[in-house]
Parts: C-alpha cells; structure tokens; sequence
C-alpha cells in the first residue's frame, strides 16, 4: 500500500509540477524515460540473477509451466478487446497496447508515452500512458487484495494470472499466504519473468 501511494503522489506531483510549468528544461529530455526504463530493467534482471534459488528454479522448470503465462496473455487481450465495445472513440490496438502491461504500469506506460508520440503526438500518447498506469496499478490492487477470494473462488493459478508480472515479486507474499503452498514460487516467478519478457514485444506489435 506503501508503495501505491507513492505512486500516486508522484503522479499527483507530476501533474502540478507540469500544470504549472516548474519543471527544470532538463526533465524534458526526450531519450530520459527510455534511460530510466533501461536502468529499471536493468535492477529487474540483477533483482532475477541475485536470487538464492536461481538455479534450483531454472531446473525445475518444464514445458507445462508455459502455459499458465500462455493463458495470462491470451485472457487477459482477450478481455481487454471487449474494452473496445466501450472504448470506441480509440484504436482497438491502443487498447490491447494497454492491456498488455500485465500489471507492470512503469514498463508499460513508458513504452507506450514513446511509440506513440511518433504517431499520434505527445499530447495522445501521454494519455493513453496516464490510461495504462492507472489501469495497469488497478490490476495489481485487485490481485493484492483479492489473493484469497481468488484462491478460494479459483485457485491458487487464478491468483498467480490476476496478479500478473506482479506474482514474482508485490502479490507473491499474499499468493503463498492465501494458497498456504510455497512450492508455487517457481511457478510465479517464471510466470512473471515470462510476461515481462512479452511485454515489450506486445506493446511494440499493438502500438504499430
């Protein structure tokens, strides 16, 4: 919760500072959030490489664990077309781009702020970013509290999908807490791995 409402301050900040115009001409730097981003991703992977289970992961896993992320994308696009029904007044792929960040509201929001401001301009493409930040913090809220509803209602994979990227790391804790199995860490965390891994070629693909 801590960290949402950091988010969301600096959201908040971030709009006040540019309504007003007192942001420094540096900030304005168009290559920053692609440097940011790298570095974020860079943390990611020295995050995934630093882990003690690594390789007792990495030899656990097997073909059918592919399948839980195969079916977290194709779920997730699949649901996130109906949006169209209601959505109209934008592009059917401006709206599976945001659906495909999976939770992960920095990666995706970035990426989609940088491809589309060639296409459709800065002002858009900050809007569809600010759309896929809220929509992608929203999924990870929903996983957080819902673990144990869905675990119940579902099962400890149908908390592991909701949660998205964020079942190796944010909605991990809760997962194990409301399944009661540690043995779904490996699962989780190759299930997040995998979707971070798709996320920028989807959004890449939808945003053309």
């Amino acid at each position: 919760m801590k960290e949402n409402l950091l988010l969301l301050v600096s959201l908040l900040l971030g709009i006040t500072i540019g309504a007003f115009d007192l942001a420094p001409i540096w900030l304005h730097n168009a290559s920053l959030p692609m440097i940011i981003l790298s570095l974020l991703v860079l943390q990611v992977g020295m995050g995934v490489g630093s882990m003690d289970n690594l390789g007792r992961m990495i030899r656990s896993i097997h073909w059918q664990m592919f399948l839980l992320p195969a079916c977290t994308i194709a779920g997730t696009l699949l649901f996130t077309s109906l949006a169209f029904l209601f959505f109209s007044n934008h592009k059917l792929g401006d709206i599976m781009a945001i659906g495909s960040g999976f939770g992960y509201y920095s990666l995706s929001s970035v990426l989609i702020a940088q491809m589309k401001t060639i296409t459709v301009g800065p002002a858009q493409a900050t809007q569809l970013a600010t759309i896929a930040l809220l929509a992608n913090v929203v999924r990870e809220l929903l996983a957080l509290f819902g673990c144990k509803y869905f675990t119940r209602k579902g099962s400890c994979f149908a908390a592991i999908s909701i949660a998205g990227i964020n079942s190796m790391d944010v909605c991990l804790p809760s997962i194990l807490r409301a399944a009661n199995d540690k043995t779904l860490v490996p699962v989780a965390v190759f299930h997040g791995i995998i979707l971070e891994i798709s996320i920028p070629m989807l959004i890449a693909f939808f945003c053309q």
